[in-house]
This record gives C-alpha cells, structure tokens and sequence, in this order.
C-alpha cells in the first residue's frame, strides 16, 4: 500500500483518538508509525528512530525540570503573590499580562518556540494558583508569543524577510509584523471573551490574605538563577533546554531544591504525547503523505480565493507540523509561480496569509508552542483535558485565519506587488 497515504490515516487515526481514548496518543503515533516507515515505506528502524525530536524532548525536559524545582521549593507560589500585589490582586489584568509579556520577548529576538518556553511555566503556575482558566492563560501566552513572532529582529522573522527578499518581496517588514500582531491579537480577544475574561472582572480582587506570603532566601537564589538562564537564552542565544539542565543542576547543588521532588515533577506523559505525534509527523513529511493533503486542499484555489484558501492549507498542515521548519519554507517560495499559475493574485497578499495560516494555529498541542504549554500544566490538573481543548482552538483558527486573510489582509497590503 502507498505509504504516504497510509502515514496520512495513520494521523488521522491519533487525532480520533485524542478525542475518543484515555490512551497517551504518543504512543499510539509511535506504534502507528513505525509498520507505515519500516514495513510500507522501507526505512530502517535507525532512521525512525532519527525522526524521534529530540531538540524538543531536551527543551521540554530542561525547563520542566528547572521550573519543577520553582515549583516545589514554593519560588513559583512566591512570585505568584508578588505578580498578585503588583495587580493589587486584580485576576482581571493576568490575561493580558501574559499575553503581553510573550510578545514583547518574543519580538526583541529569541522568536516563539523560546518565548514560550521561558512564559508558559510561569504564566500556567501563576494561573492555577489566582484562578484563571488555563485553557485562557495558554492561549494569550501562546498568541502573545505568536504576535510578536515576525518582528525584523526575531528569530523567525529573519527567515521570514530572508524568503520573501529570495522572490522579490521584501522591504515589507513591519506590515508583515502587523498583520501577523492583529490576527493574534484579535484571537486572544476573542479568547478572553469565550474562556472566562469577562467572569474575570466580576471576580474582583483576592483577598489580601492569598497576597501576603514573604519571599525567603532560596526564593531569591531560585529567581537569580532562572533570571541568569533567561538572560543567557535571550541576550547569548543559548539553547533553552540545554541551559535549563545546567540552571536545574545547579540549584540542586546549592541544596535549593531536591533533586527527587525535581524528578517527579516532569510531565512525562506530556513528553510522550508530543514526542511520539513529533515522530508520526516527521513519516507523514518523508513518505509525502503531507504532499497528498496539500495537493487535494490546493486544488479548490482560484485568484480571488486563494488568500483564505492558501491560510487554511498552512493552518491545517502548520496545526501538526513546524511553522518555521516545514510551512515557511515550503510555501513561500512557491508563490510567484503559485499566482501565475491561477492567472491572478496578489504576491504579497499571498505571502502575508501563509504567515498568518501557519502560525495562528500553532497553540495546537500537536505543534512545539501548544506543546510546551500543556507541559507547563502545573500538578493536580489533567494535560489530556487541555490537549483536546487546544486541539479544537487550534483547527478552529484553520478556519479563522482563513477569513481573516480573505477579508482583511488587503489592509496590510492595498498595493502589493
């Protein structure tokens, strides 16, 4: 049978599961994956197992074990009463908190994927503990992140204007940024109203007695340190889960935490789900099973819809895939010849709507971003039921970054090229 097809159902099937079964769909996506690339397709065990992600499993781990000790050694609950005195306990402001912060820090360089990193822990324990749904707190530090991801200076903004000056469209650095920042930032509005912003402002304020606990010394030495591996990721480029192992380490070492309760902390089943689906993707790519669902949603495009069209093909592929590794790429080179090819088109347009498509979906737990939210689940909340709820947001915004791209990126780009 044609592997690549099979890779397709193969997906098709994790997802129904997601929706369907207590099972950890990672390892279903592995056991799915390998009869499709070993015995269908003819890899060698070795290179599925090459297809394993293990940049995102030492990111994952790193900054789950470097926030576990926060967590444990009660530096998280600590910094949740300043953020509350800060606010004057005012829950309300948290949503846009968070969503701020991620997108000033993602748009002065490190990009989404470290951002979130460095956003989502804190913003989920913060959450948990003021009551703030944590479905609302992923999706404004996930679009936060995404809002300022195609800023000039970012990470992923560099690649971006490098493919787009590659076919002749660029010098459109900051309308690229903006229709990127309002797609997201109309998401999380639109979040905050549907997942409990507006039950926020009748909540008030806490009560001062959940605002008043002291910080103590390991507290201290506990942020010095986090604030140390946030400056090193930021300032020196440094890899975020590499460096999170070396800050975890050295805090056990000053006896600021205990290395058990440190262990014990990992979400490790959240670590198999995204690892294991990371896996049953990299098959879907090789064995061309991504080409057979791009091929079959492209062919309905014609010059007046291909704005909304191409945003909801990337949305789809991006919401199980990498925006910056697969989608970026693959897409826009291909616009010059895509809009001759429909006998009409604007180039920019085109370009502008594949950005928007590809990252609007990306708080989907089957991508990096909505994965490392769900592994900053603190203790005591179920990861699966976050799952499946950013699993339906993140397919929905298939469909809201395709109208949004077809009625509204023109304004972004009235005259294009």
């Amino acid at each position: 049978m044609n592997p690549a097809i099979l890779s397709l159902v193969a997906l098709l099937l994790v997802i129904a599961a997601s929706f369907t079964s207590r099972v950890n769909v990672g390892v279903l996506a592995i056991a799915l994956a390998w009869p499709v690339a070993v015995f269908f397709a003819g890899w060698k065990v070795e290179a599925l197992a090459a297809a394993f992600p293990s940049s995102l499993f030492v990111t994952i781990l790193g900054v789950s074990l470097l926030f576990g000790i926060a967590q444990v050694n009660g530096t998280m609950s600590s910094v949740t009463h300043a953020v509350l005195r800060a606010l004057k306990g005012k829950t309300a402001l948290m949503p846009a908190l968070f969503f701020i912060l991620a997108c000033i820090v993602s748009t002065v360089g490190p990009g989404t994927i470290a951002s979130t990193a460095l956003v989502a822990p804190l913003a989920m324990g913060i959450a948990a503990r003021a009551g703030v749904p944590l479905l609302l707190t992923a999706l404004m530090v996930g679009n936060g992140a995404n809002a300022g991801n195609l800023s000039p200076i970012s990470a992923v903004g560099v690649i971006v204007q490098t493919l787009m000056g590659k076919i002749g469209l660029g010098g459109h650095e900051w309308s690229v940024w903006s229709a990127n920042f309002t797609a997201h930032a109309i998401a999380a509005i639109g979040a905050w109203f549907l997942f409990g912003g507006p039950k926020l402002l009748k909540g008030g304020s806490m009560d001062a007695e959940h605002m008043d606990q002291a910080m103590e010394r390991h507290h201290g030495v506990t942020l010095g340190v986090m604030a140390v591996w946030i400056a090193a990721v930021l300032l020196l480029k440094v890899n975020p889960g590499f460096s999170a192992f070396a800050a975890a380490a050295l805090l056990v070492l000053f006896k600021q935490g205990e290395d058990g309760a440190m262990i014990k902390s990992v979400p490790w089943a959240v670590i198999v789900m995204v690892c294991g689906v990371s896996v049953l993707v990299a098959v879907l790519e090789k064995t061309g099973g991504m080409d057979v669902f791009t091929t079959m949603l492209a062919r309905v495009a014609t010059p007046k819809t291909v704005n909304g069209m191409i945003a909801f093909v990337t949305g789809v592929i991006s919401s199980y895939s990498s925006t910056s590794g697969v989608v970026y790429p693959a897409f826009l080179p291909a616009v010059p010849g895509l809009v001759q090819k429909l006998g009409g088109g604007n180039p920019l347009q085109v370009a502008m709507s594949i950005n928007v498509g590809g990252a609007l979906v990306d708080v989907s737990p089957l991508s990096t971003i909505g994965a490392l939210c769900i592994a900053a689940v603190p203790a005591g909340h179920d990861p699966k039921i976050l799952f499946r709820q950013l699993l339906i947001w993140g397919f929905s915004m298939t469909i809201a970054g395709a109208l949004f791209c077809q009625f509204a990126i023109g304004l972004f780009a009235p005259g294009g090229n």
